[in-house]
């Protein structure tokens, strides 16, 4: 079992292991020892969003990673997807980013790429942790000119803007489209809104004043409902929430519904096919996606394969199988033709270039997908058994798959993180399938509660 690195990184309170600044020095020299290979200059890219931490966090890693012969550059608060960008951009050995993405600021997180703006294989966040915890390059102290240099980065926002826009048909602008952006005082506070105005649109903007405590605070992703009121408060023709590394984007049509990931990833897909540009006509998504994502693509005469859930899960099959689209519906889209993780930033451009090119509202090009109803339980357990071999439990899975008949879709899984089993349906009926739901949930209860 790994001690440190998550699913997304190292992730907790900051100042509170594993989030101090003694962690990230000790992260940074096993950063350094992993991406040395040769005995040339190597160089690291760290970014931030912008918590009061990230000030502690970034000067330790620096420090750890230049005591092991490794230059920095720094580039200051930038978006996830910036760094992944800017590690390729600027030919570094990896990049990092200090983030905790949705959580409130007193949490931090460290998550690396590799050169190819990646996010790291977990054999290789499994050696950086045994580097850590072994003792193992605790004697390795380059000394005199040997030791790292600290540069800061002045141009790398700019870099990263015109990649961004770069994702666009050439020509295209926005001019005549009142946008809403609320960039959830994070990573995107700058660059959110300068891209759009620097493509011609009117851009209302919220929440770009970040202090250090104000990130994610009533904003952004998780409080779409800010965008939906403005949207509607200033007549806008869409609106777009970002998280606090803007690795995502939630989107409002013009009528002030939201836009999740599902039907982000439905007006995508269908346009992409439309024009030839979806490999091998398919879209990847994981098993929470709605079913009705599923029918629209099929409709359109592609196909839907589903991953594990977890953007990293939606990335290697992408990868396997030469895919260029796939996402989650949290609004984490990968446009693996223009960057190679989620980008909230681009999702937003290729929505709105959807709507320019059509001359369609969202609110139209959103109902390509019917959104099936869906319900969730959650059941604690004591103990994790196949169901399978539960003969009660399995008959009644069963039971309910016959009377979904192919309307609907049955998932049952344990959770990665916690002692639960989730029971979800769709379907045609809400109410129907909100009984079985509870009643199936019932039963793995009753017997594994």
């Amino acid at each position: 079992m790994r001690k440190l690195f998550g699913t997304d990184g190292v992730r907790g309170t900051a100042n509170q292991d594993p989030m101090t600044s003694e962690m990230a020095l000790r992260i940074g020299r096993a950063a350094a020892h992993v991406f040395r290979d040769s005995s040339r200059r190597h160089r690291i890219v760290i970014g931030k969003d912008t918590r009061l931490s990230g000030y502690m966090i970034e000067s330790a890693l620096t420090a750890g990673i230049c005591s092991m012969g490794v230059d920095v550059l720094l580039v200051g608060p930038v978006p996830t997807p910036g760094i992944a960008f800017l590690t390729r951009s600027l030919r570094a050995d990896a990049g990092v980013v200090i983030s905790a993405s949705h959580n409130p600021y007193e949490d931090n997180g460290i998550k690396f790429f590799g050169r190819d703006g990646f996010k790291l294989a977990d054999e290789v966040e499994e050696k950086m942790e045994r580097l850590i915890f072994s003792g193992e390059i605790d004697s390795i102290r380059p000394t005199a000119a040997e030791i790292g240099k600290a540069y800061r980065i002045d141009d790398a926002v700019g870099r990263y803007n015109e990649f961004v826009k770069s994702s666009l048909p050439r020509g295209m602008d926005f001019s005549g489209l009142r946008v809403v952006v609320d960039s959830a005082n994070g990573a995107a506070y700058k660059i959110g809104p300068r891209i759009l105005i620097e493509l011609g649109a009117d851009v209302i903007s919220l929440y770009d004043q970040p202090n250090g405590t104000n990130i994610n605070r009533g904003c952004g992703s998780l409080h779409p409902e800010v965008i939906s009121r403005a949207v509607a408060a200033n007549h806008a023709h869409m609106g777009i929430a970002y998280d606090g590394d803007a690795d995502r984007a939630i989107l409002c049509d013009e009528k002030g519904a939201l836009v999740d990931g599902d039907v982000v990833m439905a007006i995508c897909a269908l346009s992409m096919i439309k024009e030839g540009k979806l490999r091998h006509n398919t879209l990847v998504a994981t098993v929470m996606s709605n079913l009705g994502l599923e029918r629209a693509v099929e409709g359109a005469g592609g196909r839907l394969l589903r991953t594990a859930v977890g953007d990293r899960y939606v990335m290697e099959k992408m990868i396997e199988g030469g895919y260029n689209l796939g996402g989650e519906q949290s609004g984490h889209i990968i446009f693996l033709d223009h960057n190679t993780t989620g980008d909230g930033l681009v999702t937003a451009l290729q929505v709105l270039a959807i709507m320019r090119q059509t001359g369609k509202p969202l609110s139209e090009l959103a109902s390509c997908m019917k959104t099936y109803p869906q319900t969730l339980v959650n059941v604690k357990v004591k103990t994790r058994r196949d169901l399978a071999e539960i003969p009660e439990v399995a008959k009644r899975i069963k039971d309910i798959e016959k009377t979904l008949n192919g309307r609907g879709r049955l998932l049952v899984r344990y959770s990665g993180t916690e002692p639960k089993v989730r029971v979800m349906i769709e379907g045609e009926d809400e109410a129907a399938i909100r009984r079985q739901a509870e009643d199936l949930a019932g039963l793995i209860r009753e017997k594994l509660g």
